[in-house]
């Protein structure tokens, strides 16, 4: 399937997915009190938030470039992921308020297998989603779906904490006749904890790229060591950058070559090294400056004029 028709296939399968646990969600916890399930109710509805925002970022980063927009529209994804974690932060403080005037006033649960069934339904659910969302966000290099398949990915953990909370709950009440319903304000805690702590690394992985940060080191060592072994005949390169926007990246670097080389030849070679660094990284835009070789220049390169783009 062609990867543009595969991103938004499995983000209309997170929209889904999440509309569904959410009022499956928001019914049984009202149903038994527990604002556990409550809270993971609202977890589910900012998932699906950020899945409705995924799906728009996918269609839209997927739009050609234009006149608007000359660098394409890549960076629709990253603002969506960076969107999807300050979300997640607003979620997990109405989290922890709630669960903190729960643990207060602690009340009893009603029938907290409900809660159970509930929850372990939507942890199998999340799992199956997320690790689809996984797999086509990094076949496709979608930092929108990557952080769509983050979302569940925490959802699953949190759905399994408030399970195991009225698990114990539950067994309290069976087997021992033991008051553990405040365990059911600890677990939604717990939920929000561990939403703040993916949050964060949400944020980080999302919004680096917004700032126009070099590509990851194992990408630009391999781009450096690619310039140096197959830049021959010429004698070398400088003034590399990289970065990224969605799923594109874009490379620029000044080429030294012979004075005497024609423009024809040094074309030539700049098309070859491009070819090679598309290769490897795909949906790269790539920009060489073909400049003649000095010794001054080398040891202190000119402000370069305005760079020439190769195909």
């Amino acid at each position: 399937m062609e990867p543009q028709r595969q991103k938004i296939g499995v983000a209309l399968l997170s929209v889904v997915s999440n509309s569904s646990l959410v009022g499956l969600k928001i019914i049984v916890g009202l149903a038994i009190g527990s604002v556990a399930v409550i809270s993971e109710a609202i977890h589910s509805g900012v998932d699906l938030l950020a899945a409705l925002i995924a799906l728009f970022a996918v269609r839209t980063s997927g739009k050609p470039a234009d006149q608007g927009h000359p660098y394409g529209h890549g960076k629709f994804e990253n603002v969506s992921g960076t969107v999807e974690a300050l979300l997640i932060f607003v979620a997990a403080g109405w989290i922890i308020w709630e669960a903190v005037h729960r643990l207060l006033r602690a009340q009893p649960l009603e029938a907290p297998g409900w809660g159970i069934a509930v929850m372990a339904l939507s942890a199998a659910v999340n799992v199956a989603v997320s690790s689809l969302l996984f797999k086509v966000g990094r076949e496709t290099d979608s930092p929108a779906l990557q952080a769509d398949a983050w979302h569940l990915r925490t959802d699953v953990w949190t759905s399994l904490g408030v399970l195991g909370g009225l698990g114990a709950i539950a067994l309290g009440q069976a087997l021992f006749s033991v008051d553990l319903h405040w365990l059911d304000a600890v677990a939604a805690i717990a939920v929000a904890l561990l939403i703040v702590r993916a949050a964060w690394r949400l944020t980080q992985r999302a919004g680096r790229d917004l700032l126009d940060v070099s590509l990851p080191p194992e990408e630009d060592q391999w781009i450096r060591e690619y310039l140096r072994n197959e830049a021959g005949p010429a004698y070398g390169y400088h003034h590399l950058r990289t970065r990224k926007a969605g799923a594109h990246r874009f490379v620029e670097f000044h080429l030294w070559v012979d004075p005497q080389m024609s423009v024809e030849d040094s074309h030539a070679l700049g098309d070859r090294l491009v070819a090679g660094i598309k290769q490897r990284f795909p949906r790269t835009r790539v920009i060489v400056h073909v400049e003649p070789y000095a010794e001054e220049r080398q040891a202190a390169p000119a402000s370069p004029p305005p760079p020439a783009e190769t195909s």
